[in-house]
């Protein structure tokens, strides 16, 4: 198979835990042929999508020249068995841009992953009020007066953007209410922007869960990323370790009743974040976790996730 990844740059991938390069090197050991490109390189050029892409191999390094390419040419999107979305947020308008191209290749009849419209429908953040029977008490609102209510009621709160990622942006606001005017007034661009804001989950200590979904199905560890000292963001980018352990009950209860729904939505790969016992994300992007779960377990999740794709062809 030709298998096309939408990515950022390569030469900025740390491929010793890299989720895409975890795919790209499954991919190879099985034989299909690998190409790269970026966001920047897409184009439609009257009904065609195309961009520009460079067929690489890979030379087995974990750093350095981890890969060599063979130049770049234009192509088709139609032109790939798949096309895997592997763009890291922000989510900007370049990137919902990206998920139009992208939509348009599919109607031609490209084979697009995650599918372009379910990214789009499903903002990482607010994709668990869906599914409100696994979440702690939530407000997402731009304004003040709610979200000093809210803090008034729960005491102990998280604020943090709706399209961040990594940590980036994440507030928690105790009991005291110390910096609570200046964090609303920075996060809403005061009033300007809508945020979210979650009841504090002491859990967070024993670490920010990921669990993913593959092909409708659930793999059996999840990441615990637990906070360093001091912080309460687990997201390794912040500096969290992980630790991968088997699903509990509760972890297990939430993926299971999750993965069915939105695989059927053309969610082919997700990241669910739960703390304690509570689900405070649905990655859709480009979930990781990849290479720390296989590395700590033995499980072979880019296994998994290639005999997914393989059967979604």
């Amino acid at each position: 198979m030709k298998i096309a990844f939408l990515a950022d740059p390569l030469d900025s991938f740390k491929v010793w835990k890299d989720s895409t390069y975890a795919m790209m090197a499954e991919a190879d050991r099985r034989g299909h042929e690998i190409y790269a490109f970026q966001q920047k390189d897409m184009a439609m050029q009257g009904r065609r999508i195309v961009a520009d892409v460079a067929r690489i191999t890979l030379t087995g390094k974990q750093s350095g020249e981890w890969f060599r390419s063979d130049g770049v040419e234009e192509r088709e999107l139609t032109a790939f068995d798949a096309v895997i979305k592997r763009k890291d947020p922000p989510f900007d308008m370049e990137y919902v841009y990206a998920t139009y191209l992208c939509e348009l290749a599919a109607l031609q009849g490209a084979r697009v992953f995650n599918h372009p419209d379910a990214i789009r429908n499903h903002n990482e953040k607010l994709a668990i009020a869906q599914f409100p029977q696994f979440t702690a008490p939530t407000l997402v609102c731009s304004d003040e007066g709610r979200l000093r209510i809210f803090h008034a009621e729960h005491k102990d709160i998280i604020l943090k953007p709706l399209d961040g990622m990594g940590g980036a942006g994440v507030f928690r606001i105790k009991e005291d209410g110390l910096n609570l005017g200046s964090t609303i007034e920075t996060l809403t661009e005061n009033g300007a922007r809508t945020i979210m804001a979650q009841k504090y989950i002491p859990e967070i200590a024993l670490g920010d869960k990921r669990v993913l979904l593959i092909g409708g199905k659930v793999v059996p560890y999840a990441l615990a990323r637990i906070p360093q000292s001091g912080e309460v963001r687990g997201n390794l980018a912040a500096g969290g370790t992980g630790v991968a352990q088997p699903l509990s009950a509760r972890d297990r209860e939430i993926a299971e009743t999750l993965a069915p729904i939105l695989s059927g939505r053309g969610l082919l790969l997700v990241g669910l974040d739960i703390i304690g016992d509570y689900l405070t994300e649905v990655n859709v992007t480009s979930p990781t976790c990849f290479r720390e779960i296989t590395d700590q377990t033995g499980f072979d999740v880019a296994g998994m996730f290639m005999d997914a794709l393989e059967k979604a062809l």
